[in-house]
């Protein structure tokens, strides 16, 4: 077992198998998952866990180049607690609806128990040289 970080075996599997531009997306409560896209779910009640610990964990456990969040996203605690665990990449917003299409081509959708509306973040893998 591992002192610390991730201990979720099949996120930790993805998460050390990504290639360059590989897309996972961390989302809310409510996020439509696409047909044929795997789904992790971490949720067990409403708010648990929250977004944006699984957010920062996850960033901790992998190279990302850039990530896309909506912008109906509105809630001051998520957006700021968004810019300061991406503050090291590129953010791009997008209307909500452009966001589903990007959870198409995922790997993976973790989903949390996050119940704050468009609490969701699109995570495109890098490279860590």
């Amino acid at each position: 077992m591992r002192p610390d970080g991730l201990w979720h075996p099949r996120l930790m599997q993805i998460l050390t198998g990504l290639g360059h531009t590989d897309v996972i997306v961390v989302a809310d409560a409510g996020l439509p998952i696409p047909p044929g896209v795997e789904q992790i779910d971490l949720l067990w009640r409403r708010g648990e866990p929250g977004f944006l610990p699984v957010l920062r964990m996850i960033l901790a456990e992998a190279v990302f180049e850039s990530a896309v969040r909506a912008s109906e996203l509105t809630d001051t605690v998520t957006l700021d607690g968004m810019a300061t665990a991406l503050a090291e990449i590129p953010v791009s917003t997008v209307p909500h609806a452009e966001l589903k299409q990007c959870t198409v081509r995922a790997r993976v959708i973790v989903r949390t128990g996050e119940a704050t509306p468009y609490a969701n973040a699109v995570l495109h893998a890098g490279v860590a040289f």
